[in-house]
């Protein structure tokens, strides 16, 4: 296992990140931002004053020690191009180097765009669509294709530059109105998804929740819809700037510039016509992760959710676990049990991360895991799911046992959840209980399950590779609980 450093300077933070590498997946193991004013220091003066030089300097050489101290084998920094507005700026990015040894890269609009593509497209399931950027000084729309870039737009815009002169609403329009229309905008078409990324974006989407009470608090792929940005906007240009700052979850300093994100982003939907934008978490540092280290060592995956799932396993197994086998088992229970729980394919990938992740809670309580499992899938940062499949996968996980399940808590999420999901998770649920203890001994016995129903039992025949005596004594331990959702006697030979 190895660890890469990203080091990232923008214009209002200067960003660390370690990443444990191993078998090409990844996790995080540090995380670290400072704030810094540069934008509006290069705004007003056109140089990286003393002051704020030797501040960001300092920092530098705190992390340059934090890297030392975790063992970091590779090192990636970079700079956003903002750095260019200062006449001082390779002065000061020499010093650094002379300094701490990091050698600060400075992004061009292309690969920025092409860095940021790569942590898109890892973030959200979307053969083909739009992607939109809004940074600084630049925002970005992108067109792409089965994981290739078809074509971009630079528009000379974002939150710092086009409104810097107090201007309105029907001005930034106007601005924007002449880059826009005309380029990339006019390709999009109704098979097309169109994403939103940066701080703008995930800003706006959690003022938004918050205006339609959504129940969920995850960020990546939340579906901000045309109308539901307009209520945003229109809230926010109501508010006094001291209460914009004491909206919670907001990482901006600057009020005046969640205002001019909503402005962009209203004014977005109303040039391109598009009812709805998927937000992204997806940012730099992931992307320059894909980019420099990860391509190299994986192939090419297409889906996403194996390959977070491979990802969470990747750090989260041991000699004991058989997460992958009880998945095997959940599959095949599903299949042969179709006359029995009558649910639609769409439930499958919802059992997959349950029965997957059956025991994600286990670190938190290795006895009763299925109670706190329910926040660890739900908050796991899985891709290539949306938010109604991660709470189906959180009560299915949470139902292993099914004294834990509230309806209480269900009702919560009835905005997303639907009367059938009820049922659903209930049934699938005790499928995920079954498939952990047919595989009770850890060594993968039973190779496939047979099922017959006769009146109100059902029998299961298993196939077997060993002696499976345990794996039947836990199975029927399940039987009462089979019966209470199935309405059936439960028999396993």
């Amino acid at each position: 296992m190895e660890k890469i450093a990203i080091i990232e300077l923008n214009e209002k933070a200067l960003k660390l990140t370690i990443y444990k590498i191993s078998n090409g997946k990844s996790m995080i193991a540090l995380s670290k931002t400072e704030n810094f004013e540069l934008g509006k220091n290069l705004d007003r003066d056109e140089l990286i004053n003393p002051n704020l030089k030797n501040e960001m300097l300092e920092i530098t050489k705190i992390y340059r020690k934090m890297i030392e101290n975790y063992s970091v084998s590779k090192i990636i920094a970079v700079s956003t191009n903002v750095i260019l507005r200062a006449r001082n700026y390779r002065g000061f990015l020499d010093e650094i180097y002379n300094n701490t040894g990091l050698n600060f890269v400075i992004l061009s609009d292309e690969d920025y765009i092409k860095t940021l593509f790569n942590s898109v497209i890892n973030s959200i399931d979307s053969a083909k669509g739009v992607f939109v950027h809004i940074g600084a000084y630049s925002s970005y729309l992108v067109k792409y294709n089965r994981r290739a870039i078809l074509g971009s737009l630079v528009i000379p815009y974002g939150t710092f530059n086009i409104a810097d002169d107090g201007t309105s609403y029907d001005d930034i329009l106007a601005k924007l109105k002449k880059t826009v229309v005309g380029g990339v905008a006019n390709d999009i078409d109704e098979d097309c998804k169109v994403v939103g990324t940066g701080d703008t974006f995930i800003a706006i989407g959690r003022i938004a929740k918050k205006i339609e009470r959504y129940p969920l608090d995850v960020d990546n792929n939340y579906q901000l819809s045309a109308e539901t940005a307009n209520k945003t906007y229109d809230f926010i240009s109501g508010l006094e700037l001291e209460k914009i700052k004491k909206i919670k979850g907001i990482d901006f300093e600057d009020a005046d510039k969640i205002l001019v994100g909503a402005a962009l982003i209203k004014a977005i939907f109303e040039l391109t016509g598009i009812k709805e934008i998927t937000i992204s978490t997806a940012n730099l540092r992931s992307g320059l992760l894909q980019v420099n280290v990860l391509n190299a060592t994986q192939e090419k995956f297409n889906d996403l959710l194996s390959n977070s799932l491979d990802n969470y396993y990747e750090f989260n197994n041991d000699e004991f676990s058989i997460n992958q086998n009880v998945y095997s088992m959940a599959s095949i229970l599903f299949k042969q049990l179709k006359v029995m729980h009558k649910l639609p394919r769409y439930y499958v990938k919802p059992l997959r991360i349950a029965s997957f992740m059956y025991d994600s809670g286990r670190c938190i309580n290795s006895e009763n895991y299925s109670k706190f499992g329910f926040d660890k899938i739900v908050y796991s940062e899985l891709a290539g799911v949306t938010h109604r499949e991660l709470l189906l996968a959180g009560f299915i996980c949470l139902c292993q046992n099914l004294d834990d399940f509230s309806l209480n808590e269900w009702i919560k999420y009835k905005s997303i959840l639907t009367e059938e999901d009820l049922d659903a998770v209930r049934k699938l649920g005790i499928i995920v209980k079954l498939a952990v203890a047919l595989n009770a001994s850890h060594k993968n016995l039973i190779q496939d399950i047979v099922c017959d129903i006769l009146g109100d039992s059902i029998i299961m025949k298993t196939v077997v590779e060993g002696d499976a005596t345990f794996e039947i004594i836990e199975g029927m331990k399940v039987a009462q609980d089979y019966k209470k959702v199935y309405k059936k006697s439960l028999q396993i030979i």
